[in-house]
């Protein structure tokens, strides 16, 4: 019998993260769940199994990235799939998040994905093979007013996702993009977007504009139908399905903003669509 696959997750204390580690566990894969701050109580390091190691890795740590990967290859031998998962969203006017903030935005989002991936990179070329998969968001093929930072991380991972899947298939080892849109539930996003909101009370120009833009988000949330487990699960099918398709996309296109991006005769068409929601 074969030994099981390893994945090696980040972020996988809530939502998608954790719904993967327990999809995979479930379908017989080992599992390196890494989160920021593990704790004895978390229901991972609860489960006591064997093929669930959990480990501490903040993508704002540098130094913490290393000694979990190998520890993961220590602990199973090898690892076959990374899921670049942790992440959250800048919320608010471009002119009310000051320069820290974007750093943190970037470092978290874009920079810390990347030292995960160059770090686990030597070890599947040493194995001739691999996957890496990172988990993006519709906010990375368009862009919507008050998620400025977010959109401009996810627009770059989205580039740099494209760019290093050419570079890696010479290498034996798969990239691939996982897109939720539409809005996820049994996540703790959306409470941790509205909570990193930065605010400026002098800008009282956009008054207008920001009721206008919360009354169009507050209808986009609420449509919200896709589950962390249905995301993961299209994560399982990106690890496993054998192919070389770089984009899977996973939600609720009510509003057409996958249509529009792909479909749109012109940029000034799909500009129309997009502007539609937010006059």
């Amino acid at each position: 019998m074969a030994n099981p696959k390893t994945i090696f997750i980040t972020g996988a204390s809530t939502g998608i993260g954790l719904a993967s580690a327990k999809l995979f566990h479930s379908s017989g894969w080992n599992i390196v769940a890494t989160m920021r701050n593990p704790t004895p109580e978390h229901e991972l390091v609860k489960l006591d199994d064997p093929r669930m190691f959990v480990q501490r890795l903040d993508l704002q740590d540098f130094a913490s990235i290393q000694p979990a990967i190998d520890a993961g290859i220590t602990k199973f031998g090898t690892i076959d799939v990374l899921l670049n998962n942790a992440g959250y969203g800048q919320n608010g006017l471009f002119e009310a998040i000051p320069r820290e903030k974007v750093q943190e935005q970037f470092d978290v989002n874009l920079f810390g994905l990347m030292d995960v991936t160059r770090a686990i990179l030597p070890h599947f070329r040493a194995n001739n093979g691999g996957g890496v998969i990172n988990v993006s968001s519709g906010a990375g093929l368009w862009a919507l007013p008050m998620t400025s930072m977010y959109s401009a991380s996810k627009f770059a991972l989205e580039g740099f996702t494209e760019a290093l899947s050419y570079e890696l298939a010479s290498q034996n080892i798969f990239v691939k993009s996982v897109i939720p849109h539409g809005g996820v539930t049994s996540t703790d996003f959306l409470a941790r977007f509205g909570a990193s909101t930065s605010t400026d009370s002098s800008l009282t120009s956009y008054d207008g504009f920001k009721k206008h833009v919360g009354e169009s988000f507050r209808k986009m949330v609420a449509g919200a139908s896709v589950s962390s487990t249905d995301v993961a699960e299209t994560i399982r099918t990106a690890a496993t399905d054998g192919t070389d398709q770089l984009r899977y996309f996973i939600g609720n296109d009510a509003r057409g903003f996958v249509k529009a991006r792909y479909e749109s005769n012109s940029d000034a068409e799909y500009m129309e669509h997009m502007r539609s929601y937010f006059k």
